[in-house]
């Protein structure tokens, strides 16, 4: 083995972390604090004698750098760092792959990832249904928790239900291997129990060969708590705090730990971006959710309390989002921040923090509570209106809809047809209701999403150590087919309800009697485009009962949700097409009668 030498040079090439070369790799690192910093791992047998010392870059940038010839993608290695008494081993923060969450690094080049020939791009954004999916639980079989790899394999039932974009729970390396993938250790790394880096970049192809665009939930309001190498990195904090990674005052507290990142730093805010732009550049995902924007400007997350708000924050994602939306416009950003706030998708130029959508609560809350409620007279239908129509939205894709999510379905809270008849959620109430919200969802303004297994009515609430019950696909077929004519509507797939994805929205009557909302979906208007949605959020059905429509003529019955193909006990009542005469009706210059089955959702249009 060479001798190695006793003093350093700073490496001529860019870049953090471990950076693969001609010859050798490059390592670098921020320690701002340090003294002596230096690079140890099996191109050096781990052997403290010859560990690689590394050079200061400048005197202002706090980085460390050293070039290593031998060292190449796959070698592992660990950072010593040192301010005072012994060296602290140290995982790089800027790791692509590690060992694990208390591993070490690993050297990884994304130049070695198999793209084929792949040339996917993303479907339109107003023409998405997400389907949110947590990896350990959506692939887990008998041989135990999921991986990328078996994920590929339940890609073709995705496929087959017409869902075209996978929302990925954060499969960033956390501690231990069973997680909701909330609390990040790594932020650069695949977990290596779903299967590294590689892996993932398998699923990616493979969702992209299926017409399925990727995105990822990435988190940047915490890291951790747990398994951190980033706290008190290079030895210096203040007081009880985390040190040059995280706010070391007040600010550092949030529900989950004292561990906020620092937004007001330079090389945080770049250490924070510059794993967002892998995810979009390297491994091709298709955009980004971040979990709790509300937290990363705002202490305990209410952005209206003056007191609380952390200015720093709203200036990281606004910079954030303005950099990746140059880098690749395309490429949709949505936040979690749940305070139904016009600032989250205005422009950063104009003030806002510049994201193309947000997780809507205004839909989520009064839809769920309309479903949920025992008695028919306590469902608020005006809410239900509001909530299908949505308020201050410049385009559709702008909020993200929704009556299940991971936040919505666990730590006490139920499924949708759990929560309507506890203990029996395969009874007739908790079918038609959880169908009809479903019938929302994919009909309303915005992007619809299902969270998994919502598509063959799985009841049991969502825990990381619980996997999906695939086996209810059978049990719950006649649903099943439900959920896929209903996302074939949503995405015109016929040519027949362009409307569903389009701009526009209006509400022609709330009849809080007969507990029935109408609603007006279209694009340009026409036939093929024009499409009417008629809801009862009723247990009676209703017979010839009038409904306004845009022009005479026929207008074909496209899906009815009460239809006996979709479940044991529907078809109570027989739906048909409608036969539009001039009157008028709801301020439409034509009407029909109709009838509506109870629980249930008609959608008509007319042929192109």
């Amino acid at each position: 083995m060479p001798a190695v030498p006793t003093t350093a040079r700073p490496s001529p090439h860019a870049g953090m972390g471990a950076l693969p070369h001609d010859g050798g790799v490059t390592f670098r690192v921020w320690a701002p604090n340090a003294r002596n910093v230096a690079v140890i791992g099996d191109f050096c047998g781990w052997q403290p004698g010859r560990k690689r010392p590394m050079a200061r870059d400048d005197g202002r940038s706090g980085t460390w750098s050293v070039f290593v010839p031998g060292a190449a993608p796959g070698s592992e290695y660990r950072f010593l760092v040192r301010r005072g008494g012994p060296y602290l081993w140290r995982i790089d923060p800027f790791a692509r792959q590690v060992t694990g969450s208390v591993g070490n690094g690993v050297v990884f080049d994304p130049r070695h990832l198999d793209w084929g020939d792949e040339t996917f791009r993303s479907p339109g954004w107003d023409e998405l249904v997400l389907y949110e999916l947590h990896i350990g639980t959506f692939a887990a079989d008998e041989h135990g928790p999921g991986t990328f790899d078996k994920a590929i394999g339940r890609l073709d039932h995705l496929a087959w239900l017409g869902v075209n974009a996978v929302e990925v729970m954060p499969p960033f390396e956390f501690a231990g291997t069973v997680s909701w993938g909330y609390n990040p250790s790594h932020l650069s790394a695949i977990e290596s129990s779903y299967g590294g880096p590689f892996a993932f970049a398998r699923f990616v192809r493979a969702a992209h060969a299926r017409g399925i665009a990727v995105f990822l939930d990435v988190v940047h309001n915490h890291l951790g708590p747990t398994d951190l190498d980033l706290w008190r990195f290079d030895g210096w904090r203040k007081g009880r705090y985390g040190g040059i990674y995280f706010f070391n005052d007040r600010r550092a507290h949030t529900p989950w730990g004292s561990t906020r990142p620092d937004y007001g730093r330079k090389q945080v805010r770049n250490f924070l971006r510059d794993s967002a732009v892998m995810w979009l550049e390297d491994f091709r995902v298709d955009g980004l959710r971040l979990d709790g924007t509300n937290f990363i400007r705002s202490r305990w997350g209410d952005v209206r309390n003056p007191g609380e708000y952390i200015r720093p924050g709203h200036d990281y994602l606004a910079a954030l989002t303005a950099d990746l939306r140059e880098r690749q416009p395309w490429k949709l950003l949505v936040a979690e921040d749940m305070q139904r706030d016009p600032v989250v998708t205005r422009p950063s130029s104009a003030g806002g923090l510049g994201f193309h959508s947000q997780w809507d609560a205004g839909f989520v809350h009064p839809v769920r509570a309309a479903l949920e409620a025992p008695r028919d007279e306590d469902r608020d239908l005006h809410a239900v209106a509001r909530a299908f129509v949505g308020h201050g939205l410049h385009a559709p894709h702008e909020r993200v809809v929704f009556t299940e999510s991971h936040d919505e379905v666990a730590n006490g809270k139920a499924r949708v047809p759990e929560s309507v008849t506890p203990g029996r959620a395969d009874s007739w109430h908790a079918r038609k209701r959880a169908a009809l919200g479903l019938a929302i969802t994919l009909t309303a303004r915005g992007l619809p999403m299902l969270f998994q297994g919502q598509d063959f009515c799985e009841d049991r609430w969502f825990d990381d150590r619980r996997p999906l019950s695939w086996d209810k696909r059978e049990r719950h077929g006649g649903f099943l087919h439900l959920v896929r004519d209903l996302i074939a509507l949503r995405r015109n797939r016929d040519g027949v309800t362009w409307g569903l994805h389009g701009p526009n929205a209006r509400i022609l009557r709330v009849d809080t009697d007969r507990r029935i909302v109408i609603a007006h979906r279209w694009r340009r208007g026409g036939p093929g485009d024009d499409t009417i949605v008629v809801v009862n959020l009723s247990t009676w059905p209703v017979h010839g009962y009038p409904i306004g429509l845009p022009r005479t003529g026929e207008w074909r019955l496209r899906i009815n949700t009460d239809s006996p193909v979709y479940g044991e006990g529907f078809g109570s009542v027989v739906s048909s097409d409608a036969d539009a005469q001039p009157w008028w009706c709801d301020g439409y210059p034509a009407g029909a009668l109709v009838d509506i089955g109870p629980y249930a959702a008609l959608v008509y249009s007319q042929q192109p």
